[in-house]
């Protein structure tokens, strides 16, 4: 081994355990933007999917739209008549009632309408699920809305914008109208709701049926008019299933019962059962779907 080269190993040896290379510092990470509540904003448009099927979407799919078309199903063998025209209580062409209110003779009929002709396409089906409850203490202090707001939030895992979609509203406040005296004012918070659509409805729908109800005591079902009733009511041709459920109920939904002592004080709820059914009748199909998904009802 030559000298020269002796004389390059020390120095080959120092430099092997750094690098040569010149680098640029790292670049220091800009801060995230914040929304007007404070929240940060991420740099992508994140939005949440879903993770699984609904078990009662595929059951209303696969089973019970079929058994609702032959149940609900009415045959039709000639064409309708033409609906009849509305008949005004003034004429429309005068000049002297043409900016009156002009109403139509014999009433409201929209009770009385026909349902649409039956069909695969229009089976009745369900559209949202609305929860809505009414804190009598909410005129005193608003705090005693945060209590049902995060019950709510629990059992409906919807909150506003959640998962980047926007039209997801979320828990909302419910405000006075009119004046009752002594005790609302217009535009004072008087309670909650929250409306649920798709997959978040059948899930509420799937806890409601299968852990709620069945440990409810002394509920017999939702109670139902006679079958006297008329068909061409007001409420008889409404599609919309309404029913409450009392304070205690609240501790027997899983999400509450798991943290039951993390809310001081329970309440009762209303849940709206709004469906695709409308005329004549559709009060009927609507209890109809709703029975498809077990849930009981029972005469008054």
């Amino acid at each position: 081994m030559s000298a020269q080269a002796a004389s390059r190993t020390p120095r080959l040896a120092a430099t092997a355990g750094r690098n040569v290379r010149r680098t640029r510092p790292a670049a220091t990470p800009k801060p995230l933007k914040r929304d007007e509540k404070g929240v940060p904003i991420p740099h992508v448009n994140v939005i949440l999917r879903d993770t699984h099927r609904s078990r009662l979407a595929d059951h209303y799919h696969h089973t019970l739209q079929d058994d609702l078309l032959y149940m609900t199903y009415k045959h039709e063998p000639t064409a309708r008549p033409a609906p009849r025209p509305v008949r005004l209580a003034y004429d429309p062409n005068d000049p002297y009632t043409k900016h009156r209110f002009n109403p139509p003779l014999g009433g409201n009929r929209w009770p009385k309408q026909l349902p649409p002709p039956s069909s695969p396409d229009n089976v009745v089906q369900l559209e949202r699920i609305q929860i809505h409850s009414m804190i009598k203490g909410a005129t005193a202090s608003r705090t005693n809305l945060l209590g049902p707001i995060m019950a709510l939030r629990a059992i409906s895992g919807a909150s506003e914008k959640a998962g980047g979609q926007h039209t997801a509203e979320g828990v909302q406040l419910v405000k006075g109208r009119m004046n009752v005296q002594g005790w609302v004012r217009p535009g004072i918070p008087v309670g909650v709701k929250v409306d649920l659509k798709g997959p978040q409805m059948y899930d509420f729908l799937s806890v409601l049926v299968e852990f709620v109800l069945p440990r409810l005591r002394d509920f017999q079902g939702v109670v139902m008019e006679g079958p006297s009733n008329r068909l061409d009511k007001m409420s008889s041709a409404s599609g919309v299933v309404s029913f409450g459920l009392p304070p205690q109920a609240l501790g027997l939904f899983p999400q509450i019962e798991v943290n039951f002592d993390a809310y001081p004080q329970t309440f009762g709820m209303h849940i709206h059962c709004v469906t695709s059914a409308q005329g004549v009748g559709a009060q009927n199909r609507a209890r109809a779907l709703l029975s498809g998904f077990q849930i009981p009802f029972a005469r008054s």
